[in-house]
């Protein structure tokens, strides 16, 4: 066996989801309650029942490409062949590292609290990684002057999660515009940025800033997942400039070949009519405005979240988060992510799920507090 694969250790959030009762209430999941808007998979089973659902080339649909190419109207990456179509965002981010990255000579850094799996894809692929915490003082914000100082001689990617997994932090316009002059003024080969977009759709803030609006060297991972409620899809994109995408579509020919034709054909039809993408936004919004009150009322401390669908609550100082999160999954019926997972700067911490039923959450806020 792939002695890399081996030192890997398992998913925790795997192994504490797997201890859940049918009766628990479940915090911890990282993916939508909605069900997804029908027309576009009806739209879809109608091309497929007159064209059949045949490969396509490498890149993907070169219709729906261009589609979400000119969604995003990225500078450098506006036209379909700045995007190649994957299977899920997670496969894009795979493929961005090995596509870029050379495990002999490249490092990645990773600013975290962050989703476990890019360390985990860099550990896999035998590549140098390190992480760069944001602090609880600030609560996690994005720091820019830390994130700039951390740039090592090595390091050839940088990774940034905005809305971010898990705390919801945006990097703002002006966060963007610093780390875009910061890494420009540097000499020697560009540094790459992977921002990952997953939770873009769902940003709740007004000046929420794009790496790619401001920095040319910058990689763009997203989907369909969690925007429109479409997790078993798989349905991912990454849209990057030439010559990083050719290399990143020559990854994914031999990772999976092709997206899934049914899925890309989804994708279209979703890129193709406005205000599709921020649909379900409106029932998050909605939604963190209570678990925000909800919050406020329990007496625990926690970060507002700018995005995405998750809030990070702050256990009694000195509470080990892994341990907390399986009393709460074996004992109190309450599934919640340890926060060590992401990091160890989120230790002490717990991530919640706001997906789940308000009355829900508001019990499972009444038990974790009552730890």
């Amino acid at each position: 066996m792939n002695p890399k694969l081996a030192a890997i250790e398992p998913s925790l959030i795997r192994a504490i989801a797997a201890k859940k009762t049918p009766d628990a209430i479940d915090l911890g999941l990282g993916e939508p309650t909605l069900l997804p808007q029908m027309r576009f998979i009806e739209s879809a089973t109608r091309w497929a029942s007159e064209f059949g659902l045949k490969y396509t080339v490498n890149a993907g649909d070169a219709a729906t490409r261009a589609r979400i190419a000119a969604h995003y109207g990225y500078p450098g990456m506006a036209a379909a062949e700045n995007v190649c179509l994957t299977t899920g965002s997670q496969e894009a981010v795979y493929a961005a590292f090995k596509a870029l990255l050379d495990p002999a000579a490249d490092e990645v850094l990773v600013v975290e609290p962050a989703y476990p799996a890019y360390l985990k894809i860099a550990q896999l692929e035998g590549i140098a990684a390190r992480s760069v915490s944001m602090h609880e003082r600030d609560g996690f914000r994005y720091d820019v002057d830390v994130i700039l100082a951390a740039v090592g001689p090595r390091t050839r990617l940088i990774v940034i999660g905005s809305p971010a997994n898990p705390t919801g932090r945006v990097m703002t316009q002006a966060q963007v515009q610093q780390l875009a002059r910061g890494l420009g003024a540097r000499g020697g080969p560009p540094v790459w940025v992977l921002h990952d977009e997953i939770y873009r759709e769902l940003t709740f803030v007004a000046d929420a800033g794009y790496v790619a609006a401001e920095y040319p060297y910058t990689i763009v991972t997203n989907s369909l997942s969690k925007s429109n409620a479409l997790t078993g899809l798989r349905m991912g994109w990454a849209l990057a400039p030439s010559p990083a995408i050719e290399a990143i579509v020559k990854t994914h020919a031999w990772l999976t070949s092709t997206a899934g034709t049914f899925g890309q054909r989804v994708a279209f039809e979703i890129f193709g009519e406005p205000g599709a993408l921020r649909e379900h936004a409106v029932w998050y919004a909605r939604q963190r405005q209570e678990i925000i009150r909800a919050l406020r009322a329990s007496g625990l401390e926690f970060v507002e979240p700018d995005g995405a669908f998750y809030v990070c609550v702050r256990l009694p100082r000195g509470t080990d988060s892994l341990a907390a999160a399986y009393t709460l999954v074996e004992k109190r019926g309450v599934v919640a992510i340890p926060g060590r997972i992401f990091g160890a700067a989120l230790e002490g911490w717990l991530r919640l799920s706001f997906v789940a039923h308000l009355d829900a959450f508001i019990e499972g806020l009444r038990r974790i507090a009552a730890l």
